[in-house]
């Protein structure tokens, strides 16, 4: 028997293996979903992507419910002009490689902790790509810019997170990362030239009439997903949800401020690796939480970042332990209707919200630990803060 679970672990634990495993799944389940017309995300990012090129508006649930920058659009083109059939492949194909290849770009991680990073995150990214949605680019997105920065190269990193930024928002709060790294005025300067470029880009479409226009239009469109209870956010928690509804935006802007507040405060940590991931990690568990349309599947994101602040802990306490396996039950395994029943679900995700609980617990933990907690780390622990778990 052991020598069958070496074996096992042996296979699961060699990337070449894992991502054939996974540019399979990701194939099938794209052919399954084209097979029964049901790539509707795909649809809505293609018909929008049409209609910016013609100059229309495409905004609007009236529509088709697109929640992207006109920068989305510009991008998503080559996908788009492949076609309903064969363009789902090429951007789920596209995506996971990316997403796969991220995770393996990170420096410091062993090998076995970005094989574990794959396998725990594998069946949520596998059910957001079944919706052929943008929650891996956003992930991805993220790593590849920190991983960038960490082999010194910030033009590029920084290059990325406003790619983010200009389509969903969620990545230019990476920005903050500026502060950990050498020629913070230079790489200010980079971020403003290409934000400029970027906002502009849609000039090559748009008449320059309607380009602010269009812009107002994607900031009105985000509003309408501010009061819905199928969404998995902080804000949707029952014990707080007619609370904290009418003052979204002020806990948002309150809590990123309270984050950048810790994040300063700890300058002299700036120059530590399980430092920076570990803020990236919070930042990504902040986007989802609260976020305005945080689906059971966006956690993608969220715990994409959970998993690199757990592997640089120099201790890992037993509470950290059951978090991380309560996480990957109540995020990950229950809500698939094929391993977990439907009513068993809902009653877990809905009634009770333990997921949205669970991930708050965890993220609140990550806080503490990263900014709060006394800091009793010696240097040879710091150096080997990625040890396997």
């Amino acid at each position: 028997m052991k020598k069958i679970a070496d074996a096992v672990g042996t296979f699961f634990l060699n990337r070449r293996n894992l991502f054939i495993l996974g540019f399979v799944l990701t194939f099938v389940i794209t052919l399954l979903e084209v097979l029964r017309e049901k790539q509707f995300n795909f649809f809505t990012f293609q018909l929008s992507t049409f209609d910016f090129w013609v100059g229309e508006d495409p905004y609007g649930v009236e529509k088709y419910d697109f929640l992207y920058g006109p920068l989305f659009s510009i991008l998503f083109t080559p996908f788009a002009y492949l076609g309903k059939t064969v363009g789902p492949f090429v951007w789920n194909l596209f995506n996971f490689s990316a997403y796969f290849c991220a995770i393996f770009t990170l420096p410091r991680l062993t090998e076995a902790q970005k094989c574990k990073t794959y396998l725990y995150t594998a069946l949520i990214l596998a059910t957001t790509q079944m919706s052929m949605q943008f929650n891996p680019v956003v992930a991805y997105l993220f790593v590849f810019a920190f991983t960038l920065f960490e082999k010194n190269h910030p033009l590029w990193a920084i290059l990325l997170i406003l790619i983010s930024g200009f389509c969903k928002i969620y990545g230019i709060f990476e920005l903050a990362l500026l502060l950990c790294y050498p020629k913070f005025w230079r790489n200010l300067l980079y971020t403003v030239l290409l934000a400029a470029v970027l906002f502009l880009l849609p000039l090559v479409a748009l008449p320059l009439s309607g380009f602010i226009p269009h812009y107002m239009r994607w900031a009105e469109v985000l509003g309408l997903h501010v009061d819905q209870f199928q969404f998995y956010a902080l804000f949707n928690l029952h014990l707080v949800h007619d609370l904290l509804t009418p003052i979204m935006t002020y806990v948002q802007m309150g809590t990123i401020t309270i984050l950048a507040i810790l994040f300063v405060s700890n300058y002299r940590k700036f120059g530590r690796f399980d430092f920076r991931l570990g803020s990236l990690g919070i930042l990504m568990g902040w986007v989802i939480l609260f976020s305005l349309s945080t689906e059971k599947h966006t956690y993608v994101i969220a715990l994409l970042g959970y998993l690199l602040w757990y592997w640089v802990q120099a201790r890992k306490t037993t509470f950290d332990k059951v978090l991380f396996w309560a996480n990957f039950i109540l995020l990950v395994v229950v809500p698939v209707d094929l391993i977990c029943p439907p009513p068993v679900m809902r009653f877990l995700c809905d009634t009770v919200q333990l997921n949205i609980w669970c991930f708050t617990i965890t993220w609140l933990r990550m806080i503490y630990v990263t900014f709060l907690k006394p800091d009793r780390t010696d240097q040879k622990e710091v150096q080997t803060l990625t040890e396997p778990a």
